[in-house]
């Protein structure tokens, strides 16, 4: 698949093609080929049983108020010159969350002022967007939608770059899916280091 550096379907029956287009489709459309960096599908219809692993690639660094706009601190009051609009919307949000709609003024769309209040010495410094926050719930959605219908006992795991997510119609045996994901992060890990 594109974008990814691993990327394999393995499947006891036939099928392990249509999941192959699911994947790709569905990683694509939820933006997500840019963050993985390998995934294993295993998928036993006997069982039936559906696991993924994955790796990911490093996220890229927090957003901060000083990334959205210079810093202006000066006579009791803080001004935000925008440079970048992308993040503004959500900068807005956390300083009306945090100072309250009253005492933050944009008097227009490249300006933002807060007054009224305290500023604080390490407002530059303030995250507006931690891209790792979502990822994990953007990661299993999307792996979600891969997964066959139906499959409503479900293990997800996520930390240290890396992912898993085991479904299926019956109980999962913690010993057996442990090994299943293990062997399949080995089996990237020969190929990815």
């Amino acid at each position: 698949m594109s974008g990814l550096d691993y990327f394999e379907v393995e499947c006891t029956e036939e099928g392990s093609d249509n999941y192959n287009k699911i994947a790709t489709t569905v990683l694509q459309d939820h933006n997500l080929l840019g963050i993985v960096e390998g995934l294993h599908i295993y998928i036993n219809p006997a069982y039936p049983l559906f696991v993924a692993t994955g790796f990911i690639r490093q996220t890229r660094s927090v957003i901060r108020v000083s990334d959205v706009g210079n810093v202006l601190i000066q006579d009791g009051k803080a001004t935000i010159s925008v440079g970048d609009e992308t993040y503004l919307a959500a900068m807005l949000k956390m300083f009306w969350q945090k100072f309250g709609h009253d005492n933050v003024d944009q008097p227009d769309r490249f300006t933002v002022i807060i007054k009224n209040v305290d500023i604080p010495k390490d407002l530059r410094e303030w995250v507006v967007i931690d891209p790792s926050e979502s990822l994990f719930k953007d990661l299993i959605y999307a792996i979600q939608v891969i997964a066959p219908e139906g499959f409503k006992v479900r293990r997800e795991n996520y930390g240290k770059n890396r992912f898993s997510f085991a479904a299926s119609e019956n109980t999962l045996p913690a010993e057996d899916i442990e090994k299943i994901i293990a062997d399949r992060f080995a089996k990237m890990e020969e190929t990815l280091r």
